[in-house]
């Protein structure tokens, strides 16, 4: 990436300054992005959960029909923006039952 404003000093120190700080702050977005997709990730993962404990009631296996999803997502929509259609909470609630220990989780998705 060149940058045709970057001053022109021939000093190798000040030139060594430029590509420390670089990469000190390349390194810095790596980790923000990757912690941010972590805990999107726990978070999508918790609603999928939260939503088959719900359907399930305690019980074995779910009752369906009952538009769980559709009222959800009206409802968490209008409470929290956008994220939260009946697409979106359908791929959380199959990421969990695909998935049902969170542990290992980020281990084997990545962005």
């Amino acid at each position: 990436m060149e940058n045709k404003d970057l001053t022109n000093i021939n000093d190798a120190a000040y030139q060594k300054l430029i590509d420390n700080i670089t990469t000190l702050w390349g390194e810095a977005k790596s980790k923000a992005i990757a912690a941010v997709n972590t805990e999107l990730l726990d978070a999508n993962w918790y609603t999928g959960k939260y939503i088959v404990e719900y359907e399930q009631g305690g019980k074995q296996r779910a009752e369906y029909g009952k538009r769980l999803l559709v009222n959800l997502a009206k409802d968490l929509t209008a409470r929290n923006g956008k994220g939260f259609n009946r697409t979106n909470l359908t791929y959380m609630r199959k990421l969990y039952l695909a998935f049902p220990k969170c542990g290992t989780l980020s281990h084997k998705l990545t962005w």
